[in-house]
């Protein structure tokens, strides 16, 4: 790093940053708007990026899209839990049809074709649909935990306590993502430089940047990390007591081990999303000027997008009425059975989503 900047002087590039040295004085020539990033990485790397980045593109966007015209179409899967999931589609339909897609085109030409505004757009945008995606888990969690544990006694989660819900985590995601648009860090090509994201690298300004990561860190990961861990705790011992109390019930027994093995994937899920991008901001911002493979730093990006694709799966597929409804939607049958049931609505007293 240090013979990087002494070969570029004093040049300081305001629309990215390039964190590994390169054998130039003149940085902007390899700029990530402008030039293929070969130095970075053989073109196989970026091709493989690009190719993965078009799966999450064409399945995140055809299962979220899917999950809210199911919604549209049948009335019985306008429930609370379900305007909940809705919210999380909507967050990860923005992800994977800006975010994604642009990464997908950036990693085919192996540099940031877009421009440095369509980079902040992009990055703004990721970075908002993210934050929603990672609250409403955690609203999802919460609800639960209100539904079946009744920490508030009779308290009933209603539509409109649901729709709150979702303005909430649509406005602590702003928080969240407006910041660096306007000087509190900056949206710049992270990792290969194929896609966009908040600058944890720079040294100049450097408490600005490290300050910002560890709001993140702190404010939209550590705070619905520790809500989900809670709730689906307490969630747990709740349906262990009721197996307990009924220890002849193999229903009751049942029900335990899928909500036990639901619970580790929905944990699972959070964590391969969302740990390694926390993890090695945070390490980055502790570590300036350790040099480490760009290749690498581009991972944690591409699981945060990737968990438009899983995230539906773990809480909309495995939703018995979602998946007849989806199922019936595409003509695979489903809605037969589905009409048959005798609730208009999702059976939110049942232990987790499924």
């Amino acid at each position: 790093l240090n013979k990087m900047r002494a070969n570029r002087g004093m040049e300081m590039p305001e629309d990215f940053w390039i964190p590994i040295a390169l054998d130039t004085n003149n940085i902007t020539a390899l700029s990530p708007f402008l030039v293929p990033q070969d130095h970075l990485g053989s073109a196989g790397v970026f091709y493989a990026m690009a190719a993965f980045m078009f799966f999450i593109f064409v399945v995140g966007t055809a299962i979220n899209t899917l999950t809210i015209a199911c919604t549209i179409q049948y009335k019985k899967l306008r429930s609370h839990l379900n305007y909940i999931l809705v919210n999380l589609a909507v967050a990860n339909l923005l992800v994977s049809g800006v975010g994604s897609f642009t990464a997908c085109c950036a990693f085919s030409y192996r540099y940031f074709i877009f421009g440095p505004v369509s980079c902040k757009i992009e990055g703004f945008t990721a970075t908002l649909g993210g934050m929603v995606s990672l609250w409403s888990l955690a609203v999802i969690a919460f609800e639960r935990w209100l539904v079946i544990c009744k920490p508030l006694g009779n308290f009933a989660f209603k539509p409109n306590h649901a729709l709150a819900c979702c303005v909430f985590t649509w406005f602590f995601a702003l928080i969240a993502s407006v910041p660096p648009l306007f000087g509190w860090s900056r949206y710049i090509p992270e990792g290969l430089q194929c896609s966009c994201g908040p600058d944890w690298y720079t040294t100049n300004n450097k408490d600005n940047n490290e300050s910002y990561v560890m709001f993140l860190f702190c404010f939209c990961f550590a705070v619905p990390f520790s809500t989900i861990v809670f709730c689906y705790a307490q969630l747990l011992i709740t349906l262990k007591m009721a197996a307990k109390a009924q220890a002849e019930s193999a229903s009751t027994q049942k029900a335990e081990r899928e909500v036990t093995r639901m619970v580790v994937v929905m944990v699972l899920g959070f964590l391969v999303c969302w740990m390694p991008y926390a993890s090695f901001a945070v390490w980055v911002v502790n570590n300036r000027g350790q040099p480490f493979d760009l290749r690498l730093a581009t991972i944690p990006s591409c699981l945060s997008k990737a968990s438009t694709v899983y995230n539906p799966v773990i809480y909309v597929l495995f939703n018995k009425q979602f998946r007849l409804c989806m199922m019936g939607m595409l003509g695979m049958g489903g809605s037969e059975e589905e009409t048959s049931t005798t609730s208009s609505v999702t059976e939110v007293s049942k232990v987790g989503p499924a």
